[in-house]
């Protein structure tokens, strides 16, 4: 019976859709059509806060000094020079780049890239109402791939911005932008994960990247990656090849302290201590060496006129707190450091050899160290061979005239085995021992005592000095 009842009242409804020519909508068709006037919503929303920008620039001068296995190599030096010569002085065809922006203020300041107006000559910004400015530029941060330009505008509508840090993996986001000069396209998906680093091989860039499978592609850089609510979340900034939903966003938070700085003082000056790290949770191995702490970032080296180089900082230290506060990531570290003011000392909670210490550097202001020119000089005579692939022995002045080294207690390493493990941790000929397992060394017969007691397949922790800068590597056998 219940059965021919629920089969009269469809039938019913059919009819009565049928005589009235209306369609009986179902919940989920309705939810469906919720979800496609939010997208609709937001794209009205947020592209008129986005802008187009079209940057010229010079054409590069082509390399003519054979440093790539270039055909120029086969020309004189002294020809490559005068045609070199010539190609300056001759006005060069000039290249278009097109990129994305977002409106920061009302007044003309617009948020971009720092890769879409590096070395630009003229800057053109093109709002969604079809009005065209010259643009400058106000600043740009290396680092963190973050530029303000300028335009003379007013009463211009100013993007709005959420916390990105309350943002979360699986929610919407919906990127806006010009790829392909196809301006103001809509593309949406998901943030895929959060504090992307080492997505690009620089040690030196500010990597804290939103990841997303919203279609990003070339001209989407600089412009907005935004939430449901219509509220900039990121940055677009990067692809990892085209048509591979992989894109990657800085995150709002951070452009947007970058960002202020460069509208206020045309720089960011960025607090650095010139140390190396890399996270505790980075490599299985560090676990297996350093006992006693499970989070927190290591010291790899310490730069010779860094600040952290006149404090008591050491390689191999495990900073877990910067002035109280719980770090363990990479960038959690530098999002910590780089807003302490210059000069003003920074409590390291720091965990060494089973004990837990505090250490005060004052951070510096960050400059660009070039890399210091080094030789390879030939090797001296052998004196200490052992399974890590590498010889050492005894500092002395001459050696360290020879190897371009400072004098510093340790063993010198004279000679470094092809595929060995020294070779592997980049360890090379002038490389200074300092200690072994956290044990000072200062001469070939106390590292032979070490390596005794040390077992590289487990691991075994060499500090060193190279090219001045002290810095630890851990060698162990089995590692590629």
């Amino acid at each position: 019976m219940l059965m021919k009842n629920c089969k009269t009242i469809l039938l019913t409804l059919s009819l009565a859709g049928v005589l009235t020519g209306t369609a009986i909508a179902s919940p989920a068709i309705d939810l469906a059509k919720q979800l496609n006037q939010a997208f609709i919503e937001v794209a009205e929303k947020v592209s008129p806060s986005v802008v187009v920008i079209t940057v010229t620039q010079r054409s590069a001068i082509p390399n003519l000094d054979g440093l790539d296995g270039s055909p120029w190599d086969m020309l004189p030096r002294e020809f490559r020079r005068r045609f070199r010569s010539q190609l300056e002085e001759t006005p060069q065809p000039k290249e278009h780049g097109q990129g994305s922006g977002i409106i920061l203020t009302k007044d003309g300041y617009i948020l971009t890239n720092r890769h879409v107006v590096e070395n630009a000559e003229k800057i053109e910004v093109r709002l969604k109402d079809g009005r065209r400015f010259a643009a400058t530029v106000r600043g740009a941060d290396p680092q963190s791939d973050v530029a303000v330009v300028k335009i003379d505008a007013k009463n211009l509508p100013a993007a709005k911005f959420a916390d990105s840090t309350a943002t979360r993996v699986g929610e919407f986001a919906i990127a806006i932008g010009a790829p392909f000069a196809l301006d103001y396209s809509v593309t949406f998906g998901h943030v895929s994960a959060k504090g992307r680093s080492g997505v690009i091989y620089d040690p030196t860039m500010d990597q804290d990247f939103i990841q997303t499978d919203a279609n990003i592609n070339p001209g989407n850089s600089g412009g907005p990656l935004v939430n449901i609510d219509g509220q900039v979340i990121g940055i677009n900034t990067l692809i990892r090849g085209q048509n591979t939903g992989i894109g990657f966003a800085i995150p709002g938070n951070l452009a947007k302290e970058v960002a202020a700085k460069l509208m206020a003082d045309g720089k960011f000056t960025r607090a650095w201590l010139g140390i190396g790290i890399r996270g505790l949770r980075e490599d299985a191995v560090f676990g297996d060496i350093i006992k006693g702490v499970d989070d927190g970032i290591i010291v790899q080296s310490i730069l010779p006129d860094g600040p952290a180089a006149k404090s008591d900082l050491k390689p191999a230290d495990v900073i877990t707190a910067v002035d109280g506060k719980a770090i363990s990531t990479v960038q959690q570290f530098r999002n910590e450091i780089r807003i302490k003011p210059i000069g003003v000392p920074v409590s390291l909670d720091v965990f060494r050899q089973g004990k837990k210490i505090k250490v005060s550097v004052k951070p510096g202001t960050w400059a660009e160290n070039e890399t210091a020119a080094t030789t390879t000089p030939t090797a001296a005579p052998d004196e200490t061979t052992n399974s890590l692939g590498l010889t050492v022995q005894a500092l002395t002045h001459e050696l360290a005239d020879q190897f371009l080294a400072t004098m510093t207690p340790g063993v010198i390493v004279t000679a470094v085995e092809r595929g060995g493990l020294a070779a592997r941790s980049r360890i090379k000929p002038g490389d200074i021992i300092t200690e072994v397992n956290q044990s000072p060394v200062t001469n070939p017969r106390e590292f032979r005592a070490a390596l005794k007691t040390a077992d590289p397949k487990k691991g075994i922790i060499l500090n060193l000095v190279s090219d001045k800068t002290s810095r630890f590597e851990i060698l162990k056998d089995g590692e590629e």
